[in-house]
This record gives structure tokens, C-alpha cells and sequence, in this order.
């Protein structure tokens, strides 16, 4: 039989009380029991601890040697016992978490404020990039990518999915009209999304059904590589783009932005919070990704605001929708494989 943590226990009790009925006493167990378990640990040890007599309890000067090493033991297993605890409580030290440049701008970056101000003995180093960061290799404890998770090496909880939209300006749809398909849409300037040198056509789907309508990026005169820019664009009323609905709502709710064609839209795309399948989910990565999937939640009636054709204002152009007042901006970028949150 293998040493154990109860009989160090157990040797550390009668030896702390001199008797072996105090110590079960204290131990919450029969004296029998308690004087079992240091014979067990003698014969474990090979060596004598206790000299028992009818009248007294002496412990030899190895027992005390010995007595003095379980302390010790005892006193370092209850202590990473209570670090345990302590660190399942409350999450603490530092969280490294990466995710996409615009997003983390439009949304993680908040987030991380509040996680902060819930948690005050946690720390977070957030890096925002383009790049699809390696979270074993480089030592990650969480990313938040757009897309499907097709890595076997990690673990992906999907938080909600990111909703897109086209917006314009007023001013511009007051000089250019709104389209009331989207076959109209050829005749509008365009702001289009590009990855790379290629910018993206718009893979539009009707909201109650129907055939799904490509419109092609050819002659689209403004191509950006950065949704932040293509919202900031639209809104100086460069004329008409695609934005995820949380990082429209902003603006839209201060009327900078319409929705335009509200009954049509792109697929949405899966937001996933990811971290290495073979750690164990530290409280800190546990706590910020239960906390981005609240912030997701609350944000959904908001763009569900921005989604619904029949809220269009009266006073809204043609084919536009103006929404009601909405919270905080939020954004994400589609695609087929895995990828940050550009």
C-alpha cells in the first residue's frame, strides 16, 4: 500500500494531541481507524513513529522527523488546494487573446474593458491582427475568429453569428435615390470590400425565401480593405456598401446610416471564441468568453432592429430603412475557413 495523505493526517492529529481518541476525535473518525492508519504508515515507512504503552503515547525521534515532514506536506497540499479554489473563483493573472484588427476595435476592445473592471486581479495582452495566429505555437490562451473552426486541435464555442446589411447615407440616397432591387444597384456607386487586390461582389438572400442575387463588383469606383473604413465612407456618402449589422448600428443610430434594400441580405457568418482542446479552460478564458457571448446577446435586438423591413421610418427614402435608436457598434468579415475577425 502506497503512502497517503490520510495517514500523514492521521500521524500528524495524534502526534499534535497525544492520544489517539482526541485525534479521531478531530479527524471525525473511530480510534481504531485512526490507529490503522499510522500502522500503515510504519509498515509503509518500515520504521517505528509511536511508542504505545496502556498508559502513554511517545513519539521516536524518527516519528518526530517524520511528524515534522508530513506537516510540511499537509501544509503544501492545502495550500495549492486553496490556490485551486481561489483560482476557479475569480479569474487572475494574464489572459492572451488575439482576434481581428476591426473587430477588435469595434467590439473585443470593450469587452476587455468590462472583463477588467468585473475581474480586478486579472490582466489581458490582446493582439489585434490580420494574421491567423498558430495558439498552440505561440502560446494563446483564446482567439475570436469569423467562420468555421476546421482546426482538430482546437476547441471552438460559437458565441452567435454576424449579420449583414447595405447602408448608405441620407444625403446620398436624397441625390441618388434608393434602389427598390437589387438589380438597381448597378446603376449606384458602390463601396465594395476587397481581400488583397479582389474586391467581393454581394451574395444577396431574400429575407422570406427566394433565389439568391449575385451583384458583380464591376464598376464599383471605391474598393477598401477595411470595414471601419467602408462604414466611415458610406457615411460621408460615397453611396452605397455592405456592413456587418453591429458595425453599422452606431452610426446608424445616429442617422448617419440608412439600410438600404432591407429585405435582402448576405448569408450570416458563425463568430466563434476558440483555445487549445488540450489546456484546461482556465477561469479567466471561461469568464471572457461567457462574457462575449452576453455582449453578443445584447446587442442582437439592435440588429434585429436594423434587420426588419416593416420599422422603416415615414420619413425614410425609397427602399431605405431608418432604425430605431441602437447600441454600440460591433463587426466581423464572412468566409469559408477559419479566420480572425477582420
Amino acid at each position: 500500500m502506497a503512502l497517503s495523505l490520510e495517514q500523514l493526517r492521521a500521524l500528524d492529529k495524534v502526534v499534535e494531541c497525544g492520544s489517539f481518541t482526541k485525534a479521531a476525535e478531530l479527524l471525525n473518525t473511530q480510534k481504531s481507524h485512526a490507529s490503522r492508519l499510522v500502522s500503515q504508515l510504519e509498515a509503509e515507512l518500515g520504521a517505528k513513529l509511536l511508542e504505545r504503552t496502556t498508559r502513554r503515547l511517545a513519539v521516536t525521534e524518527l516519528g518526530r522527523e517524520v511528524h515534522e515532514r508530513a506537516r510540511g506536506i499537509l501544509a503544501a497540499v492545502d495550500e495549492t488546494r486553496r490556490v485551486t479554489r481561489d483560482a476557479q473563483a475569480e479569474p487572475r493573472g494574464v489572459l492572451r487573446l488575439t482576434c481581428g484588427v476591426e473587430f477588435g476595435l469595434a467590439a473585443v476592445g470593450a469587452w476587455i474593458d468590462e472583463y477588467l473592471a468585473r475581474f480586478p486581479r486579472a490582466a489581458v495582452e490582446a493582439e489585434y491582427t490580420s494574421r491567423v495566429i498558430d495558439l498552440v505555437q505561440e502560446g494563446f490562451d483564446l482567439a475570436i475568429r469569423v467562420g468555421e473552426v476546421q482546426e482538430s486541435r482546437l476547441v471552438a464555442r460559437r458565441l452567435g453569428q454576424i449579420e449583414y446589411g447595405l447602408f448608405a447615407s441620407p444625403a446620398y440616397l436624397r441625390r441618388a435615390g434608393a434602389p427598390a432591387s437589387p438589380a438597381d444597384l448597378a446603376g449606384h456607386a458602390r463601396v465594395v470590400f476587397m481581400v488583397g487586390r479582389r474586391a467581393r461582389g454581394w451574395r444577396l438572400r431574400p429575407a422570406h425565401g427566394g433565389e439568391m442575387q449575385h451583384v458583380e463588383p464591376g464598376g464599383s469606383r471605391l474598393h477598401l480593405s477595411n470595414s471601419l473604413a467602408v462604414r466611415d465612407a458610406l457615411v460621408r456618402g460615397a453611396g452605397i456598401g455592405q456592413l456587418p449589422l453591429l458595425i453599422a448600428a452606431e452610426a446608424a443610430a445616429r442617422g448617419d446610416l440608412v439600410r438600404v434594400l432591407p429585405g435582402w441580405a448576405a448569408v450570416p457568418v458563425p463568430l466563434h471564441a476558440v483555445y487549445p482542446s488540450h489546456r484546461f479552460l482556465a477561469p479567466g478564458v471561461r469568464a471572457f468568453i461567457d462574457l462575449a457571448a452576453e455582449r453578443l446577446a445584447a446587442a442582437a435586438p439592435a440588429a434585429t432592429a436594423l434587420q426588419a423591413p416593416q420599422s422603416a421610418a415615414r420619413s425614410s427614402p425609397a427602399g431605405a430603412t431608418r432604425p430605431a435608436a441602437l447600441s454600440g457598434g460591433r463587426r466581423a468579415r464572412s468566409g469559408t475557413r477559419a479566420s480572425p475577425a477582420r
